[in-house]
């Protein structure tokens, strides 16, 4: 028993329960408050609040008769839609786990990351429907559609008990990995309130009735993370079915938007759709994410264009917005400078190798600890030890602390691609390339790209009696990785051009800097 206990006496255990919410709880709440509000529209059809949780309920009823329990995973392997957030909310009144299946990913990649959860349901979409029959699913599965549907009509509409609590996990997101296989990021429902709380008043504060439009895929820290903080506090979620920059404009036109979802890579592409079609957003709080890799130009465009700012943020799918999202780049500024602000209610340090703190001015890991911090990734034990050591998330990002407090990125430890929204770890692209007859050696860096801002470059070594090409490289990558994740190019170079540090590793900076001299060489060229 804590000293509070001891001094409050044996009811305080009562106060503690009476003080815990969840993500349930929360949207219960804001159905009984406003039943006729919009809460979900998906192609034109709107569900209320009342609505929504009706059907919520019934996926509750359903899953149970099915033998899902308190604790098990199920997955969703499906593109974005209405029957996404009704599982979101089901699971987080369950006290269930879902899943988020990447459905970019190669088979074996999403054969992967279904065996590691080992889901009690795989809830799956007539689109995806073909990747369930290849992968040959030993599990139990629901289609959506009529089947979904009918399902539903049968089962029992009522509350269910409240089992969850709020460390339950409620989501889990697949993240790039070392050593090229994905791990699987659990989720919270106390993180998941939390980050719905710190979105809602910073970089900039917004109002209970702003909503968000859901086009980035699910499976993402950037779809998740707001639609289930926009639920909790009674606004309403427009669902789409994947990026379309003229309907992504039109609906932005006529509902009020917290913040405008517009990653690296489609920048341009919603500039362009509205200046083409002349739509302006009614209301928007924030604009866009990951301005480092973003044009600068681009983004001064985009900001006046929508008439917000746009967000200087540096997240991560463990952490949130946090550890450093607190700064805006003002409408029609183009930045000069991306320096970051340290999040609210968290706390970072930067640390050496050797988990010292570094002084101002000198790079240094950053270590996250606050309550939008994830569980941990599910059966990793190794790696939690690692990554959760002392009590600290460490990034793996590199930042430098500056004189005034804000923080620059710097690099990355542990060297990862940033490809339009994406995540790509070199590791997971040199396991399917090393595998081919006759490559001695392999390495992919980094090229910055106009549109993408990074994009994957393998150098391979190939062996004496090699007949391998740059296009059967690219080939063999395809159907192994998802298509993001290959090369946009192979060259093919002597061992003697990879230079290697003492302790033996490939100095990735040596063919970065050669990829940049190309680009500028080009420039000049056509200039």
């Amino acid at each position: 028993m804590s000293m509070t206990a001891d001094v409050l006496g044996p009811d305080f255990g009562l106060a503690a329960r009476g003080r815990e919410v969840t993500v349930a709880s929360l949207f219960r709440e804001q159905a009984q408050l406003g039943p006729t509000r919009p809460a979900v529209e998906f192609k034109g059809r709107i569900w209320t609040y009342a609505e929504l949780n009706d059907r919520v309920n019934r996926l509750v009823h359903l899953m149970v008769s099915l033998g899902v329990t308190r604790g098990d995973r199920v997955a969703m392997l499906s593109e974005n839609r209405n029957e996404y957030v009704e599982l979101l909310l089901a699971a987080a009144k369950l006290g269930v786990l879902v899943g988020c299946q990447n459905w970019r990913l190669a088979d074996a990649e999403l054969a992967h990351c279904l065996a590691l959860i080992e889901p009690k349901l795989v809830i799956y979409s007539d689109r995806l429907a073909p990747v369930r029959e290849r992968l040959g699913l030993p599990y139990p599965c629901l289609a959506l559609g009529d089947e979904y549907e009918a399902a539903l009509r049968r089962a029992d509409p009522r509350e269910p008990p409240h089992v969850a609590e709020a460390e339950d996990g409620l989501i889990i997101i697949y993240t790039s990995g070392t050593t090229g296989l994905p791990k699987a990021a659990v989720i919270s429902q106390r993180a998941e309130i939390m980050r719905a709380i710190l979105q809602r008043i910073e970089p900039v504060p917004i109002m209970a009735d702003d909503g968000f439009i859901a086009w980035s895929p699910m499976f993402h820290l950037s779809g998740t993370d707001h639609t289930i903080a926009t639920l909790i506090r009674g606004a309403k979620v427009v669902v789409m079915d994947g990026f379309d920059a003229e309907a992504l404009c039109e609906v932005a036109a006529r509902e009020k938007i917290a913040h405008l979802t517009v990653l690296p890579g489609v920048v341009d592409r919603v500039v362009e759709a509205l200046r083409s079609t002349g739509l302006r957003p009614l209301s928007v709080r924030t604009v866009g994410v990951v301005p480092d890799l973003v044009p600068p130009a681009s983004i001064a465009a985009l900001t006046e264009l929508v008439n917000a700012p746009y967000c200087n943020s540096f997240g991560t799918t463990e952490c949130g917005w946090p550890p450093a999202s607190r700064s805006i780049i003002p409408v029609g500024v183009v930045p000069t400078r991306l320096s970051k602000e340290q999040s609210s209610y968290g706390m970072i340090k930067l640390v050496d190798e050797d988990d010292n703190i570094v002084p101002d001015g000198e790079p240094g890991e950053i270590c996250y600890r606050g309550p939008t911090l994830f569980s941990g990734y599910w059966r990793a034990p190794e790696v939690n030890a690692q990554v959760l050591r002392g009590g600290w998330y460490h990034t793996g990002d590199v930042l430098r602390r500056n004189a005034d407090g804000t923080l620059d990125f710097v690099d990355r430890r542990k060297y990862l691609i940033k490809s339009g929204g994406e995540n790509i770890y070199p590791a997971e692209i040199e396991r399917v390339l090393i595998a081919l007859p006759g490559v001695a050696d392999v390495v992919v860096v980094r090229k910055p790209d106009p549109k993408w801002g990074e994009v994957p470059v393998a150098f391979i070594v190939a062996r004496e009696d090699s007949t391998l090409t740059e296009a059967a490289a690219i080939a063999a990558c395809q159907g192994q990785i998802a298509r993001y994740k290959v090369p946009r190019e192979v060259r093919f170079v002597p061992e003697t051009a990879l230079r290697r540090s003492a302790s033996g590793k490939i100095v990735r900076s040596d063919l970065e800097a050669m990829l940049k001299r190309e680009q500028e060489a080009a420039k000049e060229a056509q200039a």
